[in-house]
């Protein structure tokens, strides 16, 4: 069975949020406090969610830091095991 990644949440912030507010990237990233850049690389999924606009996105009233944070953990994390499982050999006791 094949997963699907799920969708950037960089894509969720553009669509979702700066999309229904009439927003433009650059109005958000100053009300943000960040650069246009910045949160440009982000709504493109070129950049993570950090903790840190995380945070402001949460102080903006967009949802919570920790809901930000689980969606590119999220991301991230099917985004690894879609490049196949690392060649590992399991941790046991040494004897």
């Amino acid at each position: 069975m094949v997963m699907k990644t799920p969708v950037h949440p960089g894509e969720i912030l553009r669509e979702d949020v700066l999309a229904d507010l009439g927003m433009t990237v650059g109005e958000a990233a100053s009300r943000l406090g960040i650069s246009r850049v910045t949160l440009s690389r982000v709504l493109h999924g070129h950049a993570r969610v950090s903790p840190n606009l995380a945070v402001r996105l949460e102080e903006a009233g967009v949802g919570t830091a920790r809901a930000w944070l689980a969606l590119q953990s999220a991301h991230d994390l099917a985004a690894e095991r879609a490049g196949g499982a690392p060649v590992v050999r399991r941790l046991s006791p040494v004897a």
